[in-house]
């Protein structure tokens, strides 16, 4: 049975800050509500809402810029990753996301393991571009260097 929610936070394939949308009850029970994205459709939601919607849009542009930045120092980051490889430079495992983020981290650039996107894993040595998602809005790549231990 879906739930009618009011967006406290843009929700990328949902909708923007504000908007009221039809969920079902577990994505909203679950995911939305406990992480603060979204709130119960009520007259005093709505209200309070309207009255905090400039707050809310102001502080979504401060972070969209905190995720600019830090996506332009990403942009301008390589990380060499070192791993095991057999003939023809076939990894003996893969890169994960977690080798990746913790090589970012010391380049000292802070990031999430989950911000990490691989479409594929990674195995085989060489020079790969890995997508870093920071904000629904703002994405960034990072250059990974895979060479042999």
């Amino acid at each position: 049975m879906p739930v009618e929610l009011i967006l406290l936070e843009d929700v990328k394939d949902l909708g923007r800050i504000g908007d009221q949308v039809k969920v079902a009850e577990g994505y909203a029970r679950n995911y939305l509500m406990p992480r603060k994205l979204a709130a119960p459709v009520s007259t005093g939601n709505l209200r309070r809402l309207e009255a905090r919607k400039l707050a809310l849009q102001k502080e979504h542009e401060e972070r969209i810029a905190v995720a600019r930045a830090m996506a332009e120092k990403i942009a301008s980051t390589s990380v060499t990753i070192t791993a095991e490889a057999g003939e023809e430079d076939k990894l003996y495992g893969s890169v994960t996301t977690t080798q990746i983020a913790d090589a970012m981290v010391a380049q000292g650039v802070e990031i999430d393991r989950h911000a990490v996107v691989l479409d594929e894993p990674i195995r085989q040595l060489g020079v790969y571009e890995v997508d870093v998602h920071l904000h629904s809005e703002v994405q960034a790549k990072v250059k990974v260097w895979v060479v042999r231990a």
